[in-house]
């Protein structure tokens, strides 16, 4: 046989590029979450997931209005992006409606949903306070949201052997929760390493949710890790620095990603310590910091644009198009043409088209461990 004439670098190249035209979009994939046959779906967490809590509890939040779900809705949802957030993909390749938010008291909650708001935090505002640490966003804690679970499930289910039946086939993700905690803390005045002595009492939080999750009844859990923060416009403005050798690779702040990476190193910790204590429970990590780096090594391949890879979509402003001062949804802040073209969306979440990368990736890295029968 004639040795192949391709360079190892083009085939890696054309194996993205059909794994791209796999993954893409929501009609061409498999919808690899049915073979789990999921009937339902209950979300815990923050902006990265709220589809309409926070809205409901402050009217006059930017993300109640235009700019704010421009692309797909033509109107705000409540959704800290131009369209569609992962927990929505996630819904859509499981072959299920769109997880409403749990305030929306008018909703359908048959299949599932979601108890995430813009802006909570894992601990509570009162021990952020101890902290000298404000919360300004909302005072919604993973505690509240736990609370708005238990009266949910106390409204559905007889007793637990109902609620156990109820949500047998249902899909909990707890988190992405606990960004904002070192956010606030950060932009606060925090050094890295006084946020770093706080995520041990976070993840101890993120632990006892996975717990009340399970003893309602859950029996597949995603417990998400946090973003690599170094990467995103908010930080990347905010520690800009003319130190070189504070950025790697991609441009990223290094120490940032590092307290990133700490954090999702004691969830994995956690998640194997309630794995052995829980063993007829499928409790899996969600890789949110390798899924965008996914999409930043390759964005090009990706239809991003690379010369606006690290730059808001909706936003004003500095070398990433990013303000403190003037954020998304504020008069006079402007909004790119093209938002599919952008990894983020404002400068703290991304656009439609990043989550949407970043949920099929995450499908398919979760769904082995799963195990769903098939």
């Amino acid at each position: 046989m004639a040795p192949s004439t391709k360079s190892p670098s083009s085939i890696v190249l054309a194996v993205l590029l059909v794994l791209v035209s796999v993954i893409g979009c929501p009609s061409s994939t498999a919808h690899l979450l049915k073979t789990c046959m999921f009937d339902a779906i209950y979300q815990l967490g923050d902006s990265i997931s709220d589809t309409g809590n926070l809205i409901r509890q402050n009217p006059n939040t930017p993300f109640s209005h235009l700019p704010y779900g421009e692309t797909l809705f033509n109107k705000s949802t409540g959704r800290c992006s131009n369209g569609l957030l992962m927990i929505d993909y996630f819904a859509l390749d499981a072959g299920l409606p769109l997880v409403n938010p749990y305030l929306n008291k008018d909703a359908l909650t048959r299949h599932g949903v979601n108890f995430a708001v813009a802006g909570s935090t894992a601990l509570s505002s009162q021990l952020l306070s101890q902290k000298q640490i404000l919360s300004p966003v909302t005072n919604s804690s993973l505690n509240q949201q736990l609370y708005w679970m238990f009266s949910h499930f106390n409204s559905i289910c007889y007793n637990q052997r109902d609620c156990n039946e109820k949500l047998r086939n249902a899909l909990f993700l707890v988190g992405e929760i606990g960004g904002n905690d070192y956010n606030y803390a950060l932009f606060q005045g925090k050094t890295i390493q006084d946020v770093k002595d706080m995520v041990p009492q976070v993840v101890q939080t993120i632990k006892n949710a996975v717990e009340k999750a399970i003893s309602y009844g859950a029996t597949r859990v995603v417990v998400p890790g946090n973003f690599p923060i170094g990467c995103l416009p908010i930080y990347l403005t905010g520690f800009q620095t003319n130190d070189t050798t504070a950025y790697d690779e991609l441009h990223c702040l290094k120490d940032l990603n590092g307290l990133a990476t700490y954090h999702n190193d004691q969830i994995k910790e956690a998640i194997e310590v309630l794995k052995r204590e829980n063993p007829h429970t499928m409790i899996v990590y969600g890789d949110y910091y390798n899924a965008l780096l996914w999409i930043l090594r390759r964005a090009f391949i990706l239809g991003f644009d690379e010369t606006s890879l690290q730059k808001s979509c909706c936003g004003i402003g500095g070398d990433y198009n990013f303000s403190l001062m003037k954020m998304c949804g504020v008069g006079g802040v402007s909004v790119c043409s093209n938002p599919d073209e952008r990894v983020s969306w404002d400068g703290i979440h991304l656009t439609q088209n990043a989550y949407k990368f970043m949920a099929y990736w995450l499908i398919h890295d979760i769904l082995p461990q799963l195990h769903c029968i098939v």
